[in-house]
């Protein structure tokens, strides 16, 4: 769950490298929050919390992106139905870029969340 708060506590930070565990996860638990959400009904609660979400989704995404070492302006493939979103799953699914890159230092070698550290 940590890793779903430090994305909201990032909110709108676009610098810097995400790890694969830290964007998967966050996708993981907003989509089992919207899955929720539109399961019982609750279109309008659904719809601001989309809304809520979406810089911090944009922010993680380009961070993963960074991490790879990539720009964030490729989160534009969104726009690209089915091809784009396929191309962009690939990138995120790929290792991180070992040792430091353009975008800051890599999060494995930093990371401030450490496996062992139980929820």
């Amino acid at each position: 769950m940590h890793w779903y708060l430090d994305v909201l506590r990032k909110y709108a930070e676009f610098t810097g490298r995400a790890r694969r565990q830290e964007f998967w996860m966050f996708v993981l638990v907003n989509f089992i929050i919207m899955a929720a959400l539109r399961m019982f009904g609750l279109d309008m609660i659904h719809t601001l919390y989309s809304l809520a979400v979406l810089v911090p989704s944009l922010a993680v995404g380009a961070r993963r992106l960074h991490d790879t070492g990539r720009s964030g302006w490729w989160l534009l493939l969104n726009l690209i139905p089915v091809i784009g979103w396929i191309v962009l799953i690939v990138l995120f699914a790929q290792d991180s870029q070992p040792g430091d890159n353009e975008y800051g230092p890599s999060p494995k070698e930093t990371s401030a969340f450490p496996a062992s550290t139980a929820d």
